[in-house]
């Protein structure tokens, strides 16, 4: 304990500073991008630029959190310390020239990164690496978020889908607390949501959670499966930085057509008023497709905050049909899109308990769960291994990267044809 203390106490501050550094930064870059609306036209050379920077310079870095998971589960080789400038640069630009991403990935692979060079630094013994690199995963989504239980949770559930590592216990959750109280103590603040009022706890409630939370499920599917179709159509443009230049291009048209920034960004603004009263059903969708084509073209971010977007929309619009607070349903749609597309159904609950209060912990929960299971074995993050197959059918998956899933159905058919044959 004596050990962990002392190197989560320099996890966190490494990785506490970086995000109130990052945070600031990204406040400052939106605060611009929509005073000067018309920066949006230079989208196009905002995604030259970052697309560049990773072409030339960032090749070995250039999957982001996946390789993060990677290394936690093949660990091979430090991970640069070009991560963290890199991310950090590619995620400022992506939002002050209105790219519609989030600021998880950048603060996880700032986390990580960090984390990492104290490998070398402080002598960490190889077989301690994988549990550094969960506490610094776990600090920095942490610290951009202001919720430590969640981060603390996330970065043990993130990488083994349906199991957890509790040999990391200790180090993520003293990194992932040391760094929230290091963002803050910079005096970093984060957005204050609603404490709900919930009403009691009912079968037909329940029922109707069951509801919500499968259409949760798949929207937070259908995003993973658009992002990822996205980024497959733009490696057929052979020089990568022209991917996000065409992507920027068709993200500023789409923006020109619509006449609004609401759906650029992290959209908080929206998340906030989700909670007020229904949205429209189009809300969602539009920044769905937004978020896939900025993140899919080559543009760096994060998806979690367009999820909270998306998922808060959704519950949201779900309140003109269904007799549930609008509040209720925008919180779970909150945290259940994103624990569908990333597979952390706990973390997310925990999310929900940190930001709305523990009165909604058992909507909030199965809706989280609902979403998990009709998610299917998909995500945002390709490098994530089934650990625990979602349903007993899909068995044969397990130990298989998200990444390979479909080949892997494929291959079994013919197996089965061949079998028959025999």
């Amino acid at each position: 304990m004596g050990r962990w203390l002392l190197i989560c106490a320099a996890v966190a501050v490494l990785v506490g500073s970086a995000s109130a550094g990052f945070l600031r930064a990204l406040d400052w870059v939106t605060a611009w991008r929509e005073a000067h609306a018309w920066v949006i036209w230079l989208l196009p050379v905002g995604g030259f630029l970052v697309g560049a920077s990773y072409h030339y310079w960032g090749e070995s870095v250039v999957r982001g959190n996946n390789l993060l998971l990677d290394e936690i589960h093949q660990p091979r080789a430090t991970i640069p310390l070009r991560m963290a400038p890199l991310v950090l640069f590619g995620t400022l630009a992506t939002h002050l020239f209105g790219g519609s991403a989030g600021r998880e990935g950048t603060a996880v692979q700032l986390g990580g990164t960090l984390a990492d060079q104290l490998t070398r630094w402080l002598g960490v013994r190889p077989r301690d690496r994988k549990l550094l690199l969960i506490a610094g995963i776990s600090a920095g989504f942490a610290s951009v978020f202001g919720t430590p239980l969640a981060g603390a949770v996330f970065g043990l559930e993130v990488f083994l889908i349906g199991r957890i590592r509790y040999d990391a216990l200790v180090p993520s959750f003293l990194a992932a607390i040391g760094a929230d109280l290091v963002t803050k103590a910079w005096g970093v603040g984060h957005t204050h949501y609603p404490q709900l009022a919930v009403p009691g706890i009912t079968v037909v409630g329940l029922l109707l959670t069951v509801g919500a939370g499968l259409a949760f499920g798949l929207v937070a599917r259908g995003f993973a499966s658009l992002t990822h179709l996205l980024a497959h159509l733009f490696r057929r443009i052979a020089y990568p930085p022209w991917r996000p230049v065409v992507g920027g291009t068709l993200v500023a048209l789409a923006v020109w057509a619509l006449g609004t920034t609401k759906y650029i960004g992290l959209g908080v603004p929206t998340i906030v008023a989700a909670f007020q009263a229904p949205l429209p059903p189009q809300d969602f969708l539009i920044k769905l497709v937004l978020t896939a084509l900025t993140l899919g073209c080559g543009f760096k971010g994060g998806e979690v905050t367009p999820l909270f977007f998306i998922g808060a929309t959704l519950g949201s619009a779900l309140a003109l049909v269904l007799p549930l607070p609008v509040a209720l349903l925008a919180a779970m749609g909150f945290v259940a899109v994103f624990a569908g597309a990333a597979n952390t159904p706990l973390a997310c609950t925990l999310m929900g308990l940190e930001l709305f209060g523990a009165q909604a912990g058992a909507y909030l929960g199965l809706a989280c769960v609902v979403a998990y299971l009709f998610s299917g074995h998909a995500g945002i993050y390709s490098a994530q291994v089934v650990g625990q197959a979602k349903h007993l059918r899909f068995g044969r998956e397990q130990g298989q990267l998200l990444s390979n899933i479909a080949a892997h159905r494929q291959r079994r058919p013919a197996a089965t044809g061949r079998k028959a044959q025999t």
